[in-house]
């Protein structure tokens, strides 16, 4: 990001960043995802769920800019999504499936015209896979049918970028990095990876585009010769937001190690929360929302899944969520609809930006100004907020290693959450 530009079309994000841990990385047998989603500071991060549903044949599903065929079986989906488009910047799915994505630049050529955004890919992913592989599968089936692009961003400068993926189950995970219609994928079987603004997968390629390599010896980017680096064959040479990118990445890469074999859902958080390395983002780009996943191997365990749905995660509290049947939608979460009213679905798109603010943002929104210009009033509402936070790990932790016995506790489990979180505010 160019700093003290007053256009959009000048400024780049600088942060964005996904992690996952597996065993022996991880403490127990768990595998533990994270996501920063970082957006421009004005835009509303909200949290949704959509159960699974049966579709009929020959059903459509309208994303964000387009219309695609739809499958006969979606599953259910619990998503962080800014609240003006139909994908999501991450979210995770009934079977465990999590999913996060970054913007990534390259030789490629970005697209403007409307496909796919990289975030409707994350949603669809998520309905359409029972598995990490199957996701990446997913995914490429589409980029090759519709193709990525469109404005990323709910404004008429034309943002596009291209999109990798950091995709975890309750076995495995894969990295899943795109140029236009090119792909390659990498499988993580333990340890740790993250992935941020730029291509991480280098000569470990599991699966590819079959015109991958092919396309690349046209362009004279590759002699097909030398062994094959994806990163260095697609990716800039350098420019100065590739560096600040490998910065992030390279210190992203340091706080895993710094806490390889004892990472849980807290240290995943602590590492979301680090403002001294970039990963948690202030300025014109910002953290404007934050994802945590638990994920046992043993099926006989759920998963849980923390989402903050508020800007910062330091000044957030991470509030969890189960799968178990009967939830309803996360009513304070939830941004205003304006149907096909709203300026996103109307051509020229974009001719004004509608108030998205949800119950949660709204009262968050006045807390962070006490915090910011309050110092002994704020670190007592952080507090709060943390011992909070705590108080759902402990819990969380009994249905991690004891599994559940009576599911209909956890069907308000994140609503419930979010209003210890109001009564918090109301006494701040």
């Amino acid at each position: 990001m160019e700093k003290g530009k007053g256009n959009w079309t000048r400024m780049y994000p600088t942060s964005c960043d996904t992690f996952v841990a597996l065993p022996p990385s991880t403490e127990g047998q768990r595998i533990v995802f994270g996501k920063n989603s970082d957006r421009p500071c004005d835009e509303v991060q909200e949290v949704v769920y959509f159960p699974a549903k049966e579709h009929e044949p020959e059903e459509k599903v309208e994303c964000t800019y387009i219309e695609i065929e739809q499958v006969a079986h979606t599953y259910a989906v619990v998503l962080s999504r800014p609240a003006w488009l139909w994908g999501a910047e991450m979210g995770a799915n009934e079977h465990q499936v999590c999913i996060g994505n970054e913007a990534v630049w390259g030789k490629e050529s970005v697209d403007g015209e409307e496909a796919l955004l990289g975030m409707d890919l994350v949603r669809l992913a998520l309905e359409r896979a029972d598995t990490a592989e199957r996701a990446v599968d997913v995914i490429t089936d589409l980029l090759e049918k519709y193709g990525q692009g469109g404005n990323c961003m709910e404004d008429e400068c034309g943002f596009t970028y291209h999109n990798s993926f950091l995709i975890s189950d309750r076995t495995e995970a894969w990295v899943l990095e795109t140029a236009g219609k090119y792909w390659a994928a990498e499988r993580v079987e333990a340890g740790y990876r993250n992935i941020s603004n730029e291509y991480s997968i280098t000569t470990k390629i599991d699966k590819e585009h079959p015109e991958l390599r092919t396309y690349a010896q046209e362009q004279h980017w590759w002699n097909g010769k030398a062994q094959f680096n994806f990163a260095k064959v697609y990716a800039y040479s350098t420019t100065a937001r590739i560096e600040a990118a490998n910065g992030r990445y390279c210190q992203g890469r340091e706080l895993l190690k710094k806490h390889e074999g004892c990472i849980t859902a807290e240290k995943m958080m602590d590492i979301l929360r680090d403002k001294e390395s970039g990963i948690n983002m202030e300025g014109m780009f910002m953290t404007t929302g934050s994802m945590v996943s638990v994920v046992p191997k043993d099926q006989n365990f759920p998963g849980v899944h923390f989402f903050t749905a508020t800007p910062d995660p330091e000044r957030s509290v991470f509030k969890p969520f189960i799968f178990v049947l009967d939830i309803k939608q996360l009513k304070h979460t939830c941004s205003p609809c304006f149907g096909e009213e709203d300026p996103v679905k109307k051509k020229p798109r974009f001719q004004s930006k509608p108030n998205r603010k949800h119950p949660l943002f709204l009262k968050h929104e006045v807390v962070a100004a006490i915090i910011d210009s309050t110092r002994e009033r704020g670190e007592k509402i952080v507090e709060k907020m943390r011992a909070l936070e705590k108080q759902k790990l402990a819990e969380m932790e009994k249905y991690l290693t004891e599994g559940i016995e009576d599911a209909t506790l956890l069907v308000h489990l994140f609503t419930d959450t979010v209003d210890e979180e109001f009564s918090i505010y109301s006494n701040a």
